[in-house]
């Protein structure tokens, strides 16, 4: 990989910068510090907190039985109750795939959400009749004649999304604890450790390949473990092709 050449490269003799700089470069040393603890603690709970309890909630709504006839319906039910609608309004733009729907109480009027507009909300027109499928107080699927389609509030079986999220907040992690230790520890001499083009390489791939990981991962179905590795893989050969091209320019090649 071709990088350009910078007096900053690892081996270069460079001065060091000036006193009036020194401060500037430990208070970005500190901030940069405080913002791997924030990354690390995003990662910890993406972990122990989001993945799991997103898990939960799946198992708890597959598992869910039809809710009983009742006279008087409960705003949130842990259980599936088929209600009748009526369609009110539908959106179908890039930014908003939702419908409106007519009900009984506790569910008068509710909007809804889509990530998508086919198989159903793309067929419906205002006064069209659907049945809604109501779980914990939200309409998680409509249905009309043997078409079904679930909305934004159902709970989905995408655990990818969330490492990736998790994955890319670790790595962040410890990418500024090593430019911020390294700006507190010896601010005169920075080496490669700078934001162009060493940083800023390495925050592309890393947001870059947390995002594409993640979602080729939930579209072919493969396991979540793949993403923190394969993520963790790629930023650590892209860091060490990095160093090893800056060391080159370095010495003068």
């Amino acid at each position: 990989m071709a990088m350009k050449r910078t007096g900053t490269a690892q081996g270069k003799d460079v001065p060091p910068p000036p006193r009036s700089r020194i401060g500037g470069t430990l208070l970005t040393g500190g901030a940069l510090l405080v913002l791997s603890v924030l990354a690390a603690l995003t990662c910890y709970s993406a972990f122990t907190s989001w993945l799991p309890d997103s898990r939960g909630r799946l198992h708890e709504y597959r598992t869910a039985e039809t809710c009983p006839a009742r006279t008087v319906i409960p705003r949130s039910e842990d259980c599936l109750r088929k209600l009748a609608f009526t369609v009110e309004s539908t959106r179908n733009t890039p930014k908003h795939i939702e419908a409106t729907l007519l009900g009984p109480d506790p569910y008068p009027r509710t909007a809804i959400s889509f990530g998508d507009s086919g198989p159903v909300l793309s067929e419906l027109e205002p006064k069209d009749r659907i049945t809604g499928t109501v779980w914990r107080g939200h309409v998680v699927e409509i249905a009309k004649g043997d078409s079904r389609q679930v909305s934004a509030d159902a709970p989905r079986d995408e655990p990818q999304m969330i490492v990736a999220a998790g994955t890319f907040a670790g790595l962040m992690a410890a990418l500024t604890l090593m430019f911020g230790g390294v700006r507190l520890v010896r601010p005169r001499h920075l080496g490669f450790l700078t934001w162009s083009p060493y940083g800023k390489w390495l925050l592309t791939v890393t947001g870059v390949s947390c995002a594409v990981v993640g979602l080729l991962t939930v579209w072919t179905g493969l396991p979540w473990l793949i993403v923190p590795t394969v993520c963790g893989t790629v930023v650590a050969l892209t860091a060490w092709f990095l160093h090893q091209d800056l060391r080159k320019v370095g010495q003068g090649e």
